[in-house]
């Protein structure tokens, strides 16, 4: 890894994420499980769903690797056909419970920080992997877990010669020289840490090797620092294909089982429906409604301590749930994080529930176009009441 940054404390962080995204998760529904489609839409960084995806992966193949017997021909083309088949079945019927997610998330938050610090190790542990023999098949394949600078490994790969025989040594030499070329490509650390920062509180200095870790990001349980364990070996076998969560982006909640008509997609990383705006999405489909003024007006108007729906919470940012927070990127501010962000610090620095709500159903309203978004407004305003209350 680059000098300048801690390996050890990427994975402290790593778990420090984990375990606030899943406290937030499953606190509420701790017997919960997560299926494949709600895995890739589990956080707004799609880096950090893509690379549990890697992981489940590997799983998969090794468990499918150690489908091998003496008395059998698992070579067979018959065999090798019906075996893809099942995996292809079983791939739908994903099921993660806490246990064993978060370690997946933990890893796949610090194999995050390290496509931005540590490019050539990060080639090395992700698109090399373990396999002893790479091939040109293989690299295209583990490129549909990167998100991060795809581009830039996607240079070198298409780069490479049209080869069978292409050893580790002569791909990490060639990278090497590839990187030193075109180290000006690389997305910027403070990008990713805003992105990170959003979820649980970072900075570049958090993950400097001498840097000192702020006290927004100390951990209530200290764990000494400990290195990133290598990936799970992945076979070089003939992977069948995951199979894609419906093409609707709806915020991570308590998994429900597909409708039983409901005709699986495939689960290819490579598909990404944020191709399509959600809101432009939710525009087509939905018919004329009255303006949100009139609408909210009954609203707007002071209620009493016990019409309110719920107790007083402290600031917005914390009594917005994981879930809610979803809702509200995608559905009022058109999947931009940043400027939910925005809006909700601003929120909770006005002095008075009137002059917040006239900041919601005045500025927010007409900037974004809500005339449509009541039930998502009023959750927010309700969520403001209790903050006054």
């Amino acid at each position: 890894m680059n000098d300048k940054y801690s390996f050890a404390k990427c994975a402290q962080y790593g778990r420090r994420l984990a375990a606030r995204l899943c406290d937030q998760h499953f606190g509420a529904q701790p017997t919960a499980t997560l299926d494949g489609a709600a895995v890739l839409k589990f956080t707004p960084i799609r880096q950090l769903n893509l690379l549990v995806i890697r992981q489940l992966l590997g799983q998969w193949q090794a468990e499918t690797a150690r489908l091998r017997s003496v008395y059998f021909d698992f070579e067979a083309a018959p065999v090798q056909a019906a075996l893809a088949q099942f995996m292809n079945v079983l791939s739908r019927h994903i099921s993660l419970n806490r246990v064993a997610f978060e370690p997946l998330l933990a890893q796949a938050a610090a194999d995050t920080l390290g496509l931005v610090a540590d490019p050539a190790g990060s080639f090395q542990r992700l698109l090399l992997g373990t396999t002893e023999t790479p091939t040109l098949t293989g690299l295209r394949d583990n490129l549909r877990y990167i998100d991060i600078d795809k581009a830039f490994y996607q240079g070198f790969v298409d780069s490479l010669p049209i080869s069978d025989d292409l050893g580790r040594d002569f791909l990490t030499h060639r990278f090497e020289l590839y990187h030193a070329a075109n180290y000006k490509a690389h997305q910027p650390m403070q990008r990713l840490v805003a992105e990170l920062s959003a979820l649980l509180p970072l900075t570049t200095a958090d993950l400097l090797e001498d840097g000192p870790v702020s006290a927004a990001t100390a951990s209530p349980r200290v764990e000494e620092p400990v290195a990133i364990p290598a990936p799970t070996p992945i076979p070089v076998v003939a992977p069948p294909t995951f199979v894609a969560p419906p093409k609707e982006e709806l915020p991570p909640a308590a998994p429900k089982p597909a409708p039983a008509a409901e005709a699986p997609a495939r689960l290819s990383p490579d598909t990404d429906s944020a191709n399509i705006p959600l809101h432009e999405k939710l525009k087509a489909g939905q018919q004329a409604a009255p303006a949100l003024a009139e609408t909210l007006r009954a609203t707007a108007a002071p209620t009493s301590l016990a019409g309110r729906s719920g107790p007083k919470v402290d600031t917005l940012r914390e009594a917005i749930s994981i879930n809610q927070r979803f809702s509200f990127i995608n559905e009022l501010f058109n999947g931009e994080n940043m400027d939910y962000h925005a809006a909700i610090q601003h929120l909770d620095s006005l002095p008075t529930i009137d002059q917040a709500r006239a900041y919601v159903t005045t500025d927010l309203s007409q900037r974004y176009d809500w005339s449509r978004k009541e039930e998502h407004v009023n959750k927010l305003l309700k969520l403001i009441e209790r903050k006054f209350a």
